[in-house]
């Protein structure tokens, strides 16, 4: 299936708040407990501010917009949900002010998601060598 959104979703990774730029940079390379985040990752029609699709989390910053669109955020919601995903709603300042308590409850979600992912073997570890 061809992807859609995928220049909104470059335009939306350039173009990062405050916020996502906090929370990604504890998010990315597998910081988190070894969990793979994607950014403004396309989910069916719509982009997640981050997912982690091996444990079907999604994690949604809202700014001062989402107070006005509270109806659109829950129906997106539920069918993210309905597709597999937990999704965790943060206000942006919440990330700004209280990263600590943002990553404890990701963390609990993804500690409810399954067990913790393996890493990926480096380059030459766990490889057959043809003998």
């Amino acid at each position: 299936m061809k992807r859609l959104h995928v220049d909104r979703a470059r335009r939306l990774r350039v173009g990062q708040t405050d916020a996502e730029r906090k929370l990604w940079f504890f998010l990315r390379n597998r910081q988190l407990q070894g969990w793979k985040f994607r950014r403004q990752h396309e989910i069916d029609r719509y982009i997640a501010d981050f997912a982690c699709p091996d444990a079907g989390v999604i994690v949604e910053l809202d700014g001062a917009q989402h107070g006005e669109q509270v109806a659109y955020d829950e129906a997106r919601t539920r069918e993210l949900a309905s597709m597999g995903y937990r999704v965790l709603r943060f206000w942006d300042n919440d990330v700004l002010t209280n990263i600590d308590g943002v990553l404890e409850v990701i963390v609990e979600a993804l500690a409810s998601s399954g067990p913790s992912p393996q890493p990926s073997p480096q380059r030459g570890e766990g490889a057959c060598d043809g003998d």
